[in-house]
């Protein structure tokens, strides 16, 4: 068998492997196949990990009957679990004091597709709210979903919309009907 500088076709096709996966992930980068927890949150690799930046309220349950076994959740964890094929790369931001972590999350990325954002696809269809230190972007985000009355914002039962929350006047009880 040919060597090349001392090494056979098997150990130099064996390094290469080795370097292109490392070269694949991040230092402190979770990779790896995530199931949806009834909470949206991730379990990836035995760690439980929050989407940074956004707080899913709790909805009512729905049921998804078209799929066995069926699932019955609220609708950030439904929605999650719907986008969630495949593996999930999120970056590390935190820890909270449950051990959890809080990381910005990502379906499909690759080195040559920056993939999509999970919590701004939760925040895009007003199934999850920014919280006041989240970046710009989602903050941008559930103003849209707002003005356009999806999620959150367009359900009356759940809703956390403006006629709950009047701009400048504060919490008030919803009046009744």
């Amino acid at each position: 068998m040919p060597m090349l500088h001392g090494l056979s076709p098997l150990s130099l096709g064996a390094t290469l492997f080795l370097v292109l996966a490392a070269a694949g992930t991040q230092a402190g980068e979770l990779v790896g196949h995530a199931i949806v927890q009834s909470d949206a949150s991730l379990l990836i690799k035995g760690e439980v990990v929050r989407l940074d930046g956004i707080y899913a309220p709790p909805t009512g349950r729905d049921c998804r009957e078209w799929i066995q076994p069926v699932r019955c959740d609220s609708r950030a964890a439904l929605a999650l679990d719907f986008k969630v094929k495949g593996f999930i790369r999120c970056f590390p931001t935190g820890e909270n004091d449950d051990g959890s972590i809080n990381a910005t999350c990502y379906v499909d990325r690759t080195s040559f597709d920056p993939g999509e954002d999970l919590a701004a696809y939760l925040i895009q269809r007003g199934l999850a709210l920014a919280l006041p230190d989240a970046p710009f972007e989602y903050h941008a985000l559930e103003k849209i979903a707002r003005n356009q009355g999806v999620g959150v914002w367009g359900f009356t039962v759940d809703s956390v919309g403006p006629e709950v929350f009047p701009p400048g006047r504060g919490w008030r009880p919803h009046p009744r009907r």
